[in-house]
């Protein structure tokens, strides 16, 4: 009679149903971050077209600043808000009389030497009254020339008004000053933090939560009024919160009504796909509005004149913020936000490496160790890259390629997100790893 029983399990027959059991205990994961279910349309990295690469920061070098400030006259010249010390014997001043002294007021912190004579401003027209004679156009001239000046006035003519014995001293009493704003976002106050400091360098985070800037307001003598004295007088050159560049907004802009014309007008006739990240739009004519850079590379000659740096009255300077100089991480890499740095590259690798590399264990898919064993790292790179006009470019970067082949390296620019994840075949190698790992427990226990 034969037996009915049910033969022994195989071997194969064990490790079939281990590696079933496997399969079974790791389809959850795959519902995590896996590259067989959840593909992303990428290009490689050596196919990126060039106008969608980060430009290189690193063969930059600081500006000369003695290029932000304007030549220092032989003479100063007279210009209308001049307001000039006259002593004329006899008409200004009685015969035989000292003239009057007038030192500079302390609070206008003046270099200039104390003044002789009565205080007589030039006019809108570039004139001085004096008595007696008709208005005297002075505009252009100096010190020495309006003297000249006024000494042929009165003494010329049928009927001269002063003697040649007469005295006749002129004197700069005060310069003119041109008014100029100064908004600075490149608060460095919370940076100064010793507990923001070490925030900062442990999440990579800087302080954005204030963006209301530093506001001054300048009175800027004549042939002091330039950029780097403006600077100079408001907390020096741009720091690294700041952009490599200094904008100069022009007084003699369009007038409001007129601004907030073309400004509709801008947004109707153009689209999204031209404003770069970060970045408003220019609106107005581009001579009012000066861009001055402050890093520039080596080989370069700065795109701006001297009159470029020259500020009147009321020009803004405006010192952007690097508030949207950041890139984020995701998939295995720990999340968050990153600074991007001023004056240096930053590739692909060093950004894994400043985000603390692959998360690997609990939900992060099939990687890290099992038992000591361990698996296969995640080595694909995912880089989406923000385009004008709510649009993106992903790009795959092998970490592997890109260790040996720095051309895969692509540099990191601001509001990039990259994240990292397995490639399939390191997934599968990982899921064999582990269906081998559960055969192996299982066996062990059956033999028991």
């Amino acid at each position: 009679m034969m037996s009915t029983s049910n033969p022994a399990p195989q071997p194969a027959g064990l490790l079939a149903r281990a590696a079933l059991l496997a399969c079974l205990a790791a389809t959850p994961l795959l519902t995590g971050c896996t590259t067989l279910l959840s593909p992303i349309d990428t290009i490689p990295a050596e196919r990126v077209p060039p106008q969608f690469l980060a430009e290189p920061q690193s063969d930059k070098v600081p500006i000369d600043v003695s290029r932000l400030r304007q030549p220092k006259p032989e003479y100063y010249l007279i210009d209308k808000d001049d307001i000039l010390g006259i002593y004329v014997e006899g008409i200004l001043g009685e015969i035989g009389e000292a003239p009057p002294v007038v030192m500079p007021p302390p609070e206008q912190a003046s270099d200039l030497p104390p003044a002789v004579g009565f205080p007589i401003p030039v006019r809108e027209d570039g004139t001085i009254s004096l008595p007696l004679v008709k208005p005297i156009a002075v505009r252009g001239l100096n010190i020495q020339q309006v003297e000249q000046l006024i000494a042929r006035t009165y003494r010329d003519g049928e009927k001269p008004l002063l003697t040649e014995d007469a005295r006749i001293i002129v004197t700069l009493m005060r310069e003119r000053t041109y008014r100029v704003f100064v908004v600075r976002q490149d608060n460095t106050i919370n940076a100064q933090n010793p507990i923001f400091a070490q925030t900062a360098l442990s999440i990579g985070v800087t302080d954005r939560s204030d963006q209301s800037g530093r506001g001054f307001v300048l009175q800027m003598p004549a042939y002091k009024n330039d950029l780097l004295n403006a600077l100079a007088q408001t907390g020096g050159l741009p720091g690294l919160n700041a952009r490599s560049e200094v904008r100069i907004l022009r007084g003699n802009r369009l007038s409001q009504k007129q601004r907030d014309a073309e400004v509709e007008e801008f947004y109707r006739s153009h689209g999204p796909e031209e404003f770069p990240y970060g970045q408003l739009p220019a609106i107005g004519d581009e001579s009012s509005v000066v861009k001055i850079p402050t890093r520039i590379k080596p080989t370069d000659n700065p795109q701006f004149r001297t009159e470029d740096i020259i500020l009147r009255d009321g020009d803004i300077v405006y010192v952007d913020s690097r508030s949207t100089d950041f890139f984020y991480t995701g998939g295995l890499l720990r999340g968050g936000e990153f600074l991007i740095p001023r004056d240096y590259d930053l590739d692909v690798i060093g950004a894994v490496s400043l985000a603390g590399g692959a998360q690997l264990g609990s939900g992060g898919g099939f990687g890290g160790s099992f038992s000591g064993v361990t698996g296969a790292s995640p080595t694909e790179l995912i880089l989406l890259r923000r385009l004008p006009g709510q649009r993106q470019i992903a790009i795959r970067i092998d970490l592997n390629r890109a260790i040996n082949d720095p051309r895969s390296r692509l540099l990191v620019k601001a509001g990039d997100t990259i994240l990292l994840r397995y490639k399939p075949q390191e997934e599968i190698a990982n899921l064999a790893l582990g269906t081998f790992f559960t055969y192996g427990i299982s066996n062990l226990f059956n033999r028991r």
